[in-house]
C-alpha cells in the first residue's frame, strides 16, 4: 500500500487533528499499555483493507491520553506530507521504540504491513505480560520491605529513646549491643533532618552512580547474581532477547540490523555487550552461535538452539521456541516465588525487631537477676 494510496483514501477519513468530544476528560500522560492497544487495533483495520491514514485517524479520535493524541496527529500530518509510516514513527522514539520502528519499515519494504502489524502486536503483548508477572513478583517483598524499614523506623525513632529515660534513672549498666542501639536510636531522633539528608545524598549518589556504564555493569551482574530473583532476572532477560530477535528475524529485518536493535534492547548490559560482540563475528563472516558459546550469560542450550537454527535456515522459529521456554519458566518461578521470598522476609523482620527488642530487654533481665534474692 503506496503512500500516494494511502493519502488517496484516507483524504476524507477524518479530521484528525480536532480533539474529540472527550478529550477533557483524557490524561496528559500515555497510559500503560497504550501502545499495544493501538498496534493491535491497527493490525485489525489494517488487515481489514481499511487505508492507513482512516486508520491513523480513528485510533487519533479514540485515543485515550491527549499526549498519545497529539502524538498521532503529528504522524498523519507527516505520512499526508510525504513521509513513510516508518519514518514519520521514528520522529517520536519515546513513544515508538526501534524495534516498533525498524518491524514497520520491514513491513513497508516487504509490502506485508498488515502481517508485521499483527506480530508487532502480539510481541509488545507478551512483553508487556512479562512485565505484569514480574511486577506481580516484586509487589510482595518490596511492599514488605517497606513495613520492616518502618517498623523499625518507628522502634529506634519512637520506643527505644524512651527506654532510654528509664534506664538512665535506675543507673543500669548497659550491655555493649544495648548501647549501640540506643546510641543509634538518639542519633536518629535527634538529628533526624541531618539523618534523612545523608540517606538521601546516599541514594542519589548511588542513583547517579548507576547511570554510568560501570554502575550499570555493576548493578546488572548484581541483579544476575542475587540470590532466588537472580534466576528470576536472567530469564527474563533471555526471554526478551529472544523474543525480540525472533521477531525481528521473522519480520524480514537483515541480521546485522536485527541484532543492532536487540543489543540496544535487551535491558541488561551482560547481553548488550555479548550481542555487539557477535555482531563483529558475524561481519567478519562467523556464525552467530560461535561468539554467544564463548558469553557466560548465554547458557548451552540457547546456543545450541541458535546454531541449529542457523543451519536449518529457522532461525526465527527456534529463537520463538527459547522465548516460549523462558516464558513458561518465569511464569513458573513467580508462581513459586512469594512461597520461597516469604520466610526470608520473616527471618529478616526477625533478626531486625528481634534484635531491637533483645537489646532493650537485656538490661532488664540484668537488673532482675540483681534484685532476686539469692
Amino acid at each position: 500500500m503506496s503512500t500516494s494510496t494511502k493519502e488517496t483514501q484516507g483524504a476524507p477519513a477524518i479530521e484528525m487533528l480536532r480533539p474529540a468530544p472527550a478529550a477533557k476528560k483524557r490524561r496528559k500522560a500515555m497510559k500503560r499499555g497504550e501502545l499495544e492497544l493501538f498496534t493491535r487495533q491497527l493490525a485489525t483495520m489494517v488487515s481489514a483493507g481499511i487505508p492507513l491514514l482512516e486508520c491513523l485517524g480513528i485510533q487519533c479520535e479514540q485515543a485515550e491520553s491527549k499526549a498519545f493524541a497529539r502524538v498521532l496527529g503529528t504522524v498523519i500530518a507527516d505520512i499526508r506530507g510525504g513521509l513513510d509510516l516508518s519514518r514519520a514513527l521514528a520522529k517520536h522514539p519515546k513513544i515508538f521504540p526501534a524495534v516498533y520502528v525498524s518491524m514497520i519499515k520491514a513491513g513497508e519494504s516487504s509490502g506485508q504491513l498488515d502481517e508485521i502489524l499483527v506480530r508487532l502486536a502480539e510481541y509488545l503483548e507478551a512483553s508487556a505480560k512479562l512485565r505484569r508477572e514480574i511486577k506481580a513478583a516484586m509487589t510482595y517483598p518490596v511492599v514488605s520491605l517497606f513495613l520492616v524499614f518502618g517498623i523499625t523506623a518507628f522502634l529506634m525513632i519512637v520506643i527505644v529513646p524512651r527506654f532510654k529515660e528509664i534506664f538512665d534513672g535506675l543507673g543500669v549498666e548497659l550491655p555493649g549491643v544495648t548501647k549501640a542501639v540506643m546510641a543509634l536510636s538518639i542519633t536518629l531522633r535527634d538529628q533526624f533532618l541531618l539523618s534523612a539528608a545523608v540517606i538521601g545524598v546516599m541514594v542519589t549518589a548511588f542513583v547517579l552512580w548507576k547511570r554510568t556504564p560501570n554502575g550499570i555493569r555493576a548493578v546488572d551482574r548484581f541483579r544476575f547474581a542475587m540470590p532466588v530473583l537472580g534466576p528470576l532476572f536472567k530469564k527474563v532477560a533471555l526471554s526478551r532477547f529472544a523474543r525480540t530477535f525472533s521477531t525481528m528475524v521473522k519480520s524480514g529485518v537483515p541480521i546485522l540490523g536485527a541484532l543492532e536493535i536487540v543489543a540496544e534492547t535487551a535491558g541488561n548490559s551482560q547481553i548488550s555487550e555479548a550481542v555487539r560482540k557477535a555482531m563483529d563475528s558475524v561481519r567478519q563472516g562467523d556464525s552467530l552461535a560461535t561468539p554467544l558459546s564463548r558469553e557466560p550469560v548465554f547458557p548451552p542450550m540457547v546456543v545450541r538452539m541458535i546454531g541449529i537454527g542457523e543451519r536449518s535456515g529457522s532461525l526465527d522459529a527456534l529463537l520463538e521456541k527459547i522465548s516460549e521456554f523462558y516464558d513458561q519458566q518465569v511464569e513458573a518461578e513467580v508462581k513459586s516465588l512469594t512461597s520461597l521470598i516469604e520466610p526470608l522476609l520473616i527471618a529478616v523482620m526477625g533478626i531486625v525487631v528481634g534484635g531491637i527488642v533483645l537489646a532493650i530487654f537485656l538490661p532488664i533481665m540484668k537488673l532482675q537477676e540483681a534484685l532476686t534474692p539469692k
